[in-house]
């Protein structure tokens, strides 16, 4: 397992891609309506609050296992909003 700063800078960087992503999506779309886009980027600051939060948690058990599945939840949730982001019509 990397860093927890390399963690941190892992979360920043994928939920700041993918609201960098919308953002260029409603820009070359300006036609279509950008209320889904903008749950999207709601959604995206919202699992970047959760994964801090929980990257800065102390008070767990095995702190290397925790930390790997903070990752692998970043991994999964950056898929979700990725997909969603396919998806916007």
């Amino acid at each position: 397992m990397a860093s927890i700063r390399d963690l941190k800078k892992d979360i920043n960087y994928v939920l700041g891609d993918i609201i960098e992503a919308v953002y260029i999506w409603e820009l070359t779309n300006p036609d279509k309506e950008s209320k889904e886009a903008e749950k999207i980027i709601d959604q995206a600051i919202d699992v970047f609050d959760d994964l801090i939060a929980k990257v800065n948690q102390k008070d767990v058990e095995n702190r290397k296992q925790h930390l790997k599945n903070v990752n692998k939840e970043l991994e999964d949730k950056g898929r979700e909003l990725i997909d969603k982001i396919n998806n916007l019509s």
